[in-house]
């Protein structure tokens, strides 16, 4: 398994994909070729998102192969040397990939030993299901299922801050519904310029501390060095 799931594509006032980059090249060493999946992008085509991802891959010698493009998704999956899922919103992502059959299709291609790399949305749908994604439902997909590449549920962009003057709930309030209701499920709020490696050898934290949800237990604060093999 060799999976590389990133918080956000681009910190502040960095060029698009520069800080997960060198993380990005090591997970994909010896690739020539990524099957890029677009659909998260609503605002913008999807062509002008794979030459956005293929501007910054260009850099490692990979070619982007946007699979809108593609008469057969699936085939195009289960050939792919690897497999890239951009952000954008969650729901949006999900619903397209359920009307073509890759939700599986991707799954079993990570199985297999394809690398897979998602940031934002896609780190969203790596885990068993998009609940935890702050994304608007702006479209409806047939389910909330996923891929379920881990066990555990991912709430990228994760943010401590409470805004003087913020009557909303939080963050943290909103984790704090969701595991009320999924009691069995682990969540990790994987904070911006933070991403998580999932390779045969156990589950590595990249970059600043994330914070931990289960129901019944403390929230806890980890920091990248720390052992995660209790979320496998």
């Amino acid at each position: 398994m060799n999976l590389l799931l990133i918080s956000n594509s681009t910190n502040a006032g960095e060029p698009y994909l520069q800080y997960p980059m060198a993380e990005i090249a090591q997970t994909l060493r010896g690739i020539k070729e990524i099957v890029f999946i677009p659909y998260a992008a609503v605002t913008f085509p999807y062509a002008e998102y794979e030459r956005r991802v293929q501007a910054r891959f260009d850099e490692l010698g990979i070619r982007v192969r946007s699979i809108h493009q593609s008469p057969n998704p699936r085939m195009m999956i289960r050939h792919a040397e690897a497999i890239c899922v951009g952000g954008g919103n969650t729901f949006a992502l999900a619903k397209e990939m359920r009307e073509r059959q890759l939700m599986g299709a991707i799954r079993r291609r990570i199985a297999a030993g394809g690398p897979y790399v998602g940031w934002s949305a896609g780190s969203n749908v790596a885990c068993p299901t998009i609940s935890t994604t702050n994304d608007m439902p702006i479209v409806q997909p047939e389910s909330f299922d996923a891929i379920g590449a881990v066990k555990f549920q991912i709430n990228p962009h994760y943010l401590d801050a409470n805004p003087a003057g913020h009557a909303g709930e939080t963050r943290e309030q909103r984790i704090l519904e969701y595991i009320e209701a999924n009691p069995r499920r682990w969540v990790v709020g994987l904070r911006e310029g933070s991403m998580l490696r999932l390779t045969d050898e156990g589950l590595t934290l990249i970059g600043r501390p994330l914070r931990l949800f289960k129901k019944g237990e403390p929230i806890r604060e980890l920091q990248p060095g720390e052992d995660l093999s209790f979320l496998l």
